[in-house]
């Protein structure tokens, strides 16, 4: 499994672990679901600012070890985007199930607590992953439910290799599989504040509305969505027109 693992400001001793499921930012590989909407260069670089938006909030945490899972070709691509401090895994196996039970069996060992959370919701609160890894001291797993029927993130103490083996895994069914897949493992499940992460348009107009209010909880996004903004209110014009 290739990794970069510098660890110049990393702290290695902490129990606590916030893994970022990411992408290399590649044109037409990320927020596709954007694509026929928006050029796709401009798509490309929404991500990126996402993710560099994600990584700024992680390590905004006080005592928190932070890494990057994602497939072994986007490795290379990625260490220079996650810089110092930052290890880059390649997750083993396809699509994310494989990714998230990689995050597990890689980072859990000696009861650490290991959150996996998405690269698309920079503007959550610090304080929601904090009370996440608060919530996971005291449960088995936690899982932060998004609005569409998914999650943001997913933490546990252990490995549970069938634990993201549900049906729905990217669809509007994840989180009822997982939680499924909770209860025959007989795991306690504890829930972090439901939040919604950026799939779609409306997901994208809503935070354009949010980050014009308060652009410092994501600024690099706040910055695209300034040079972007007239294709943004074309887009809530045409929603809304819907």
């Amino acid at each position: 499994m290739k990794s970069s693992s510098e660890s110049l400001g990393s702290p290695l001793n902490s129990d606590c672990v916030l893994v970022i499921m990411a992408k290399a930012p590649r044109p037409g590989t990320v927020k596709t679901r954007l694509i026929p909407r928006l050029p796709l260069q401009a798509v490309t670089a929404f991500y990126r600012c996402l993710l560099g938006d994600t990584l700024a909030l992680a390590q905004s945490l006080a005592g928190v070890e932070i890494a990057i899972m994602c497939p072994d070709s986007d490795v290379e691509e990625l260490i220079p985007l996650a810089g110092p401090g930052v290890s880059v895994v390649a997750q083993k196996g396809e699509g994310l199930a494989a990714g998230l039970t990689s995050v597990f069996a890689h980072f859990a060992e000696g009861q650490r607590r290991i959150i996996a959370f998405n690269s698309d919701s920079p503007h959550l609160a610090r304080s929601v992953l904090e009370e996440a890894f608060e919530t996971l001291a005291a449960h088995d797993t936690v899982v932060g439910p998004t609005h569409d029927g998914g999650y943001y993130l997913v933490g546990a103490k252990a490995s549970y290799p069938t634990l993201f083996m549900g049906d729905g895994m990217g669809t509007s069914g994840a989180l009822d599989g997982l939680l499924s897949c909770a209860r025959d493992l007989e795991l306690s499940v504890g829930v972090a504040d439901s939040f919604y992460d950026i799939d779609v348009v409306d997901d994208l107009i809503r935070l354009a509305a949010e980050l014009q209010r308060a652009p410092t909880r994501a600024p690099r996004t706040a910055v695209w969505l300034k040079q972007w903004g007239d294709a943004v209110t074309q887009l809530r014009i045409g929603t809304a027109g819907l």
